[in-house]
């Protein structure tokens, strides 16, 4: 039989709310560990622990700590706190791992299409070959501007673009500078400095950190 103690926490369970907390704030961190302030009550917690109020510590170190709080990830530093009715978008981030060659690489989209992207902070935009463009239906030569790149091999013809909207993970930015370049190359989409310019970088070992302000 249950234990009246089980039967009680059972129900307290079934009463709370998917998310009841209205003020998490961050008092202490740890490896693995966060102390946060739920409310008014202090909960220690463990990554991948939730709390009554269901509050979820998805990771933390001394630095930060990541939680889960209806659905929606925020970062905390010491001695930050968030509402539960904060009106703000959840910071979003992608991970990239450092391939064989010891390039970045990354799946995304361009205007809705399928790309690969190698991350490139040399390039001031987002760049691709006008074979790439033609296949992302890019109509370059009609409502691009003339220009000349120059590039490993040279002087080349390419085309000054908006493109509508550029997409890696869950970052996705709208009326991002491009550029088309006569030819085929580059291979793959060069992610430059028109989309990474507009979000904060990190490297974590192997591993490059693509995370949106806002």
């Amino acid at each position: 039989m249950m234990s009246i103690r089980g039967l009680i926490l059972m129900l307290l369970c079934l009463s709370l709310p998917a998310f009841a907390a209205g003020k998490v704030s961050v008092l202490a961190l740890f490896a693995d560990k966060a102390m946060l302030e739920i409310d008014g009550t202090r909960r220690m917690l463990a990554s991948g622990q939730s709390s009554p109020e269901g509050v979820r510590l998805i990771s933390a170190d001394p630095r930060e700590a990541v939680i889960e709080i209806d659905g929606r990830r925020q970062r905390l530093k010491p001695g930050g706190a968030v509402q539960s009715s904060y009106a703000e978008r959840p910071v979003r981030e992608v991970r990239i791992s450092r391939n064989t060659q010891g390039a970045y690489t990354a799946h995304g989209s361009i205007n809705g299409r399928a790309v690969s992207f190698l991350v490139d902070t040399g390039a001031s935009s987002v760049a691709m070959s006008a074979t790439t463009a033609r296949r992302l239906a890019i109509p370059y030569r009609l409502t691009g501007r003339p220009v000349q790149i120059h590039t490993a091999s040279g002087q080349a013809r390419g085309y000054r673009v908006d493109l509508d909207k550029v997409q890696v993970g869950e970052l996705a930015l709208r009326n991002v500078e491009g550029v088309v370049i006569e030819g085929n190359a580059p291979a793959q989409v060069l992610l430059g400095m028109s989309f990474l310019r507009q979000l904060d970088l990190s490297n974590e070992g192997n591993i490059m950190v693509l995370r949106s302000r806002h």
